[in-house]
């Protein structure tokens, strides 16, 4: 990038409008969004910070950009933000029907199937993007992540200063699980099938004599199922999804034997 971070926070955050300037670094920081030099939000002595000013440039970019045909190998798509294209020097997996927009970034040594990740995503290294799984907008996928198949990470563009849907490293998300409003799943954690995690959705750890409850952050390592809570209303009782902590996964410094060891001890699905 041409200028630093600090002078370019200062014109997303002015907004003046559509002055050659302020276009020009727009541009820029998309180009910088989808090569991984800057992010919607990282990792700062254990704490997750959110951006603002880098969402407001990804509003900004949309708002701007005008609808036009876009031809793509043997698709033709119209749309405001071009898809992109890999080659052998990204080093990325892109199966036929994975579909990445200009403006979010997937790590060498990625696999993608067929799939879809929106702008201002950023997906690690060594990580599965299953089938018809879809990376939400500014969602942050870490290292070594699976999201496997019909799995939906929720996009969060606004509020501008809202936590995106973060997973973190080593985190493998079972098939149809739902995670969204800025949800963060915590390292090294595992999601059984038909997981949703809302942010008020209680996940519920009933490992010890008392439940545990969370929510908004599923702690590192858990092992979390589908459940059922019951909850009154005026008409009755009736049960209410939640999730359940049943356990919690080694850190193992072999991580495809512990990940299969707690499928198989926790029966987990997957």
């Amino acid at each position: 990038m041409e200028a630093s971070i600090l002078e370019i926070q200062k014109v997303i955050e002015a907004g003046k409008t559509p002055e050659p300037q302020h276009i020009k670094t727009l541009h820029e920081v998309i180009k910088a969004l989808g090569q991984g030099e800057i992010r919607v939000a990282d990792k700062k002595s254990g704490s997750w910070v959110t951006h603002a000013w880098v969402k407001m440039a990804v509003l900004q970019y949309m708002r701007l950009t005008k609808s036009q045909e876009m031809p793509s190998g043997a698709f033709q798509f119209f749309d405001k933000i071009p898809v992109k294209q890999f080659s052998e020097q990204d080093q990325v997996r892109s199966v036929p029907l994975s579909f990445v927009r200009h403006g979010a970034y997937v790590a060498p040594n990625t696999i993608l199937m067929p799939s879809f990740v929106n702008i201002g995503a950023y997906v690690g290294s060594q990580t599965m993007v299953d089938t018809w799984a879809t990376v939400g907008s500014c969602a942050q996928i870490g290292q070594s992540v699976h999201l496997s198949g019909g799995v939906g990470i929720g996009g969060v563009l606004e509020p501008v200063q809202a936590a995106p849907v973060i997973i973190e490293d080593r985190v493998f998300v079972g098939s149809r699980c739902i995670v969204v409003e800025g949800v963060l799943v915590e390292e090294g954690a595992v999601l059984g099938a038909g997981v949703t995690l809302t942010k008020s959705t209680r996940i519920v750890d009933v490992t010890g004599e008392q439940e545990v409850v969370h929510k908004g952050r599923v702690p590192a390592w858990s092992v979390v199922i589908p459940g059922v809570i019951q909850k009154s209303f005026q008409a009755g009782d009736y049960g209410v999804p939640c999730a359940l902590i049943i356990g919690k996964r080694s850190a193992s410094t072999d991580e495809k034997t512990s990940l299969n060891s707690v499928l198989r001890e926790f029966n987990v699905a997957v």
